[in-house]
């Protein structure tokens, strides 16, 4: 394994692994990764203090033109020797002013370090724990595009269930059901060894993975679940989870996807987020009331609750995200919360007693986010709960979908649409500025760069089921 390594140990494993090239990574606003590689011979212990430069101005969302120079100063922690790229070791690293040294607002790294290091402050906790469930699909194949005068997409998967009377299918006849493919088996299960490969890729590169199986959609749906570790550390291995999958999917001949609903009428994919609060090595969340769970937990509970029309914004950020999230798909639509019931927007896993695995599951996120953003925003909202002493109110423990119509009136959703969901957000964020945490500019600057070149976008195109619907009128 190569994680949690100083400065000195990454350079001694330089040398032991014979790595001649240092990929330098960082994430950007939206929470793209990028990079750009240097000798091996140019990384010394000097390095991890004065870092390197680059244009941050090519980078949508970030710097203007006339301030371009910025500094990525790489964290010797996030260190791994890269699969698919040869002699290479990788490197995330922090984004930085080169004039004052001083860490970048707009870097997301910056956001969740300042977001431990409020929390810490406010003298409730001292970790807080961010364990993931990651879904994906992965397809064959995918064709799309969007002119002025067509807009196609074309998804093929030989285990998803609309391949099995075309030529592309596999030809065994095992193609997956609509909506049948959780923990299905091989032959039908086509992509185990390439989860496998996966799985075993992050246990090489440092990250401890829970698992891996089938998920329900029909094509090509998969899920890896990582365990619980610190919220930068969390965020830092979602990005690696992600450019592992895009990258071993590609080795395996396929193209996989974050997009959360690239199938209709079936299931989309989601990020459910684990989390638990600590102090001096207690479980802050284990108690004696409902689920088993502390009064701080329940609490953490209500500001998430309170605010998660605010938090879509970052942990659903695609105009895609709500198409996901509409009833019937397994979605958590319903702003509540539930012992076992996964059709609540958080629910509390079933822990068995043991009182360090008590903790809070928000479902409603998609892996589409920027990890950073994301965790970060569900602190701050949950440390909001806690301050505040926010009731989450009572617990809805039936179907959620099947409620009757004057119980689901009394029950909050999801934003319909990202456009309401950027709305809630410029009403409420103030919770986000405690500690400098997000800055004003960061939320201002997330709000008008999703609006213009997003909502907009996607609102000034005609859709193609328009065609269908309105041709004719």
């Amino acid at each position: 394994m190569t994680s949690e390594l100083s400065p000195r140990e990454v350079l001694a494993l330089c040398r032991q692994r014979e790595i001649k090239a240092i990929d330098l990574r960082f994430v950007d606003f939206r929470g793209y990764q990028r990079h750009f590689t240097i000798p091996a011979d140019q990384l010394t212990e000097e390095s991890f203090e004065d870092g390197f430069g680059f244009d941050g101005s090519s980078m949508r969302g970030w710097q203007a033109i006339h301030e371009s120079d910025m500094l990525v100063v790489p964290d010797s922690k996030s260190a791994f020797v890269d699969p698919f790229m040869k002699h290479t070791m990788a490197l995330l690293g922090n984004v930085k002013d080169p004039v004052t040294h001083q860490s970048y607002p707009r870097d997301p790294r910056n956001i969740a370090r300042k977001a431990e290091n409020y929390m810490q402050s406010t003298g409730i906790a001292d970790q807080a724990m961010f364990g993931s469930e990651v879904e994906f699909f992965v397809f064959d194949s995918v064709t799309f595009d969007q002119n002025e005068h067509e807009a196609f997409y074309h998804l093929q998967s030989c285990d998803g269930h609309w391949s099995r009377g075309t030529e592309r299918g596999n030809g065994t006849g095992y193609q997956i059901r609509r909506r049948d493919g959780y923990l299905a088996m091989p032959p039908m299960d086509t992509l185990q060894e390439l989860r496998t490969d996966i799985m075993l890729a992050l246990e090489e590169a440092g990250i401890s993975v829970q698992g891996q199986h089938r998920e329900v959609a029909s094509g090509g749906h998969c899920e890896v679940d990582l365990n619980h570790v610190l919220l930068l550390q969390a965020s830092d291995r979602l990005v690696r989870l992600k450019y592992l999958v895009r990258n071993f999917a590609a080795r395996h001949g396929k193209v996989a996807t974050f997009m959360p609903k690239p199938l209709w009428n079936d299931n989309g994919s989601g990020l459910h987020l684990h989390l638990s609060l600590w102090k001096d090595g207690d479980p802050l969340f284990a108690g004696s009331g409902y689920g088993g769970l502390s009064e701080t937990a329940m609490f953490a509970m209500g500001g998430i609750l309170r605010h998660a029309p605010s938090l879509l914004a970052f942990c659903c950020p695609t105009t895609n995200s709500y198409k996901r999230l509409i009833p019937g798909f397994e979605a958590p639509v319903n702003l509540s919360y539930s012992y076992r019931n996964r059709s609540a927007a958080i629910r509390i896993p079933v822990n068995a007693g043991n009182e360090s695995h008590r903790r809070l599951e928000f479902r409603c996120p998609d892996s589409s986010c920027n990890p950073y953003l994301a965790t970060s925003a569900i602190l701050m909202a949950a440390l909001d709960g806690i301050e505040n002493r926010i009731d989450p109110g009572r617990p809805l423990d039936k179907d959620l979908y099947d409620l009757e119509p004057e119980e689901q009136q009394n029950v909050a959703s999801t934003p319909s649409s990202l456009d309401a969901a950027l709305t809630a957000l410029k009403a409420n964020h103030d919770f986000l500025l405690r500690g400098d945490v997000f800055t004003p500019d960061v939320v201002e600057r997330w709000i008008s760069f999703k609006r213009s070149e997003e909502v907009a976008a996607i609102d000034q195109r005609p859709h193609p089921y328009e065609f269908a619907m309105y041709f004719d009128c």
